[in-house]
């Protein structure tokens, strides 16, 4: 195994083979494109984050799609007459009056808030780093958006509850009429946009741009 020199361990530029420890230099890499490994072949590295006005154009139609996800209604329900409907907050509220108030709190936190926090932090970044704000104070912000960016992305689950509504869909069907409305287009959009957009996110490049 090679070990690298004290220059080569502060220069960030270079990088190790996770599989056969090659010593390996790093170099811009055209769009769709990825770095493999001379000696064995392993991938290494690829260009995962597209431009910013590619991320800004997807964050901020995140952003849009957030507000009606989470104030129209999901589902529609029709029983014997009656119609119901529920939003996100509501269906949260509705487990919290049955005194399951933990699991309240985790769909709120998970499909509401965490989200929401995530894309206005993408975004901070973002606008940061476009528009080349070195003042001292956005660059300490930026450095702590950064640094809790992980948190986030790890609290944010808009899957499991894209999941549930799947499975409610399928499991209450033979007991009464569901709509899907423009709640729940605005909801599917807001996940598909987001995972997108946290594909194209690279928080290593993030990093190296407030370095430099």
């Amino acid at each position: 195994m090679k070990l690298l020199t004290k220059h080569e361990c502060a220069d960030t530029s270079v990088t190790l083979c996770r599989s056969c420890d090659l010593v390996i230099r790093k170099r811009a890499l055209p769009s769709s494109v990825r770095a493999l490994c001379p000696r064995c072949h392993t991938a290494i590295y690829d260009t995962p984050y597209c431009s910013l006005n590619g991320m800004l154009a997807l964050c901020l139609t995140a952003i849009i799609f957030f507000i009606p996800a989470n104030l129209l209604p999901v589902l529609e329900l029709h029983f014997l007459g009656s119609i119901r409907t529920t939003t996100i907050f509501e269906g949260a509220m509705a487990v919290a009056n049955q005194g399951y108030w933990v699991v309240a709190i985790a769909v709120l936190t998970s499909a509401v808030i965490a989200p929401g926090l995530l894309l206005l932090s993408m975004l901070a970044q973002i606008l940061i780093i476009k528009y080349q704000l070195q003042v001292p104070f956005f660059r300490d912000i930026l450095k702590r958006l950064l640094k809790y960016h992980g948190l986030l992305s790890q609290v944010s689950m808009l899957e499991i509850y894209m999941i549930s509504i799947f499975v409610s869909v399928f499991q209450l069907t033979d007991y009464t009429d569901i709509y899907l409305g423009m709640g729940t287009f605005c909801f599917a959009m807001l996940f598909l946009v987001t995972l997108f957009l946290q594909r194209e996110y690279h928080l290593e490049h993030m990093w190296s741009v407030l370095d430099d």
